[in-house]
């Protein structure tokens, strides 16, 4: 194997593993945008169940 044919592979393996690294980043922050939307959706939904709840006694109290 020649020097340059080494060196271009080495050059190759870097880049994967910062390819790799990069990737890795991405995924992690695609997980913390995917939780804190899904807390969201859960706290979205617990206020419109309360509001259902309340909507449902104030009425029956006016019957």
């Amino acid at each position: 194997m020649s020097q340059k044919q080494a060196e271009l592979e080495a050059d190759i393996a870097r880049q994967r593993e910062e390819l790799a690294a990069t990737v890795n980043q991405l995924s992690e922050q695609v997980q913390v945008r995917a939780k804190a939307t899904a807390k969201q959706a859960a706290v979205a939904a617990g206020a419109l169940a309360l509001v259902a709840v309340v909507v449902i006694v104030v009425k029956r109290s006016r019957s």
